[in-house]
This record gives structure tokens, sequence and C-alpha cells, in this order.
């Protein structure tokens, strides 16, 4: 599979406000490409094929989690939806527009394949774009763990040419990342769980080293602005994670052993915050113990609260 699969969206899609999974994220992505590779076809709203291989080979996932992703991924996408505003072209008053990603979608079991309609909004988004775009390789994002690291990573993108972003408002920046308007409140956990694991993500698996800058009005965080360059030497990153205390290695530790320690209600208790509630792993636990596999594969890190091995003892 080719490197230099590129992600095209429009700018609006990429500016726009939505929460989806990563499951979802991935799926819109592989669709993305394929729509764009069969250009007649989506024109005639047609219908796009996404199988599990290919989910498998791009996100370097095992057979089984392909499967489980998409038929996840399935049942999330349907119900998805994204916003963003615009101006009115009959009136000439800012709109705000909220479209359905899909109007229609189905996973086949047997064959390990999703088959999906975009919306007629959608299409045009993806596929006839003109200057005001946003171009990126699919494997700069294929390792990142997060929802959140991914949209930010979009964000990011968008300001490539000049390598910062504009000042973006607290309440726009939760509002494209996806995040709900009862999670996080707190500033500080805001920064934490979301910003700074985005950001720790970002500079780890992308081509891009990034920080940001906050801005207040008075003694409150008002918005934030992103500084990103370019990386002069990518490094490949293992996916074994070790440490010399030995507290978060997976290092021996098969998918079956992840899913007993995902499965584990202390597990669950201790990390259920990386997650929204409204998004598909926030739901389902086939969809959570798919998430948490392969962040515990990624950035096993991020799981500090005790010896990761512990959670097999239950």
């Amino acid at each position: 599979m080719s490197d230099k699969r590129l992600i095209a969206k429009d700018n609006k899609l990429i500016s726009a406000s939505y929460s989806l999974g990563i499951p979802e994220q991935r799926l819109i992505f592989l669709a993305i490409i394929e729509a764009r590779e069969q250009k007649q076809l989506i024109d005639a709203r047609g219908i796009l094929n996404i199988r599990a291989k290919s989910y498998q080979e791009q996100f370097k996932v095992e057979k089984h989690t392909s499967y489980d992703a998409l038929k996840s991924a399935t049942s999330g996408l349907f119900d998805a939806h994204f916003e963003y505003e615009d101006v009115h072209e009959k009136t000439g008053k800012l709109a705000r527009h909220v479209i359905r990603w899909v109007q229609k979608i189905s996973y086949i079991d047997d064959a390990g394949m999703v088959e999906l309609q975009f919306t007629d909004a959608v299409i045009p988004l993806i596929t006839r774009l003109s200057e005001q775009y946003t171009e990126y390789e699919l494997k700069q994002v294929s390792e990142l763990q997060s929802e959140y690291s991914i949209r930010l990573y979009e964000l990011m993108m968008q300001w490539k040419a000049v390598g910062k972003t504009n000042k973006i408002s607290v309440d726009d920046l939760r509002r494209k990342l996806g995040v709900e308007p009862e999670q996080y409140k707190k500033m500080n956990n805001f920064k934490a769980r979301v910003l700074d694991h985005a950001i720790n993500q970002i500079n780890k698996h992308t081509d891009i080293q990034a920080e940001y800058e906050q801005h207040k009005n008075g003694r409150t965080i008002a918005g934030f602005t992103f500084k990103f360059k370019v990386k002069k030497n990518k490094e490949n990153t293992a996916t074994k994670i070790t440490n010399n205390g030995n507290m978060t290695t997976i290092e021996g530790l098969n998918d079956k052993q992840l899913g007993r320690i995902a499965r584990n209600p202390s597990f669950i208790a201790d990390y259920n915050h990386l997650v929204s509630s409204t998004s598909p792993a926030g739901q389902d636990p086939k969809a959570w113990e798919f998430e948490m596999i392969n962040r515990l594969k990624e950035d096993a890190l991020q799981f500090k609260k005790r010896p990761i091995r512990e959670y097999l003892e239950y």
C-alpha cells in the first residue's frame, strides 16, 4: 500500500465541528481516497466499498480488529453529522449548516467490507476541490490514537504554509475537536486530557513538531494559537513501549490479553475519561475494547495509574 495516499478536504470540512471516534474517522479517510480514485462513480452518487484488509494494512492492526472496527464504525457513522458556517448564497446572511456524513451504509460481515454512500452535500467537499482545501498524507494520521489528535493535526495542516494557526477561541476549539459540552469543563482538565495528549501524539507519530500558546482575557484563558514545524527527519517509532520500572510495558502481551485488560472493570474506571461518552467507544463495550487495545499498543505510557499487568489479575 502506497505511503502517498493523500487526504484532501475542502476547508469548510476541515474547519467544521464534529465528534467522531477513531474507527469512524479512519473509515472516512479510506472512503475519501476511494471516492477520489473513482471520481466518476462518486459524482454519480455511487456506492464506495471499503474492505477490512485495507483498514488492516493502512492502520497496522490485527485482522479481527479491522473487522470489529468497520462494524463499529458503520453504526457510529450513520448517526454522525458535522456543522459549519458560511455565507448563504441567496440571502447573503451567515448560515449554519448541519450535514449528515452518509445517506446509506452497510456492513457485510462475511466479506469484511463496508458499503457506504456519502450524502450529496459531502461529495463536493471531498472530490470537487477548489483552491480552498487542505491536503496531507494519510500515513501521518494512521498512528494517531486519539480522535482529538487527528482533528488537531487537520486543523494545523490548514495553516501548513505559515506554520502557525490563527487564534482559536476556547469554545470554537472545543467544537472543532468534538469535545462534548459536559466534558472537561475545567481548563486544567481540557489542557491535560485533550490538548497536551493530542500534542504529544502528534509530536510522536506525525511529520510535525507542535506546541500551543494560550491567550488570556484577564485571568481567563480565552483562546489558543498552535505553532508547528516540519521535522527534518521523522524517526520510525517502535510499537513496543517499555520503561525501566516495568510499569507500563506491554511487551509480550497479545491482543487477547490486551482485550482482557481493557475489559477489566478497574481499568475501565481508571481510564473511561479518555473517550467521549457519546462516542462509540463510550457506548459500546466492543468499540471500547478495540480502541483501548490500540491505545495500549501505540502509547502505553499514558496508562500510568497502576502496572498494566495488574489488570490481568481478575
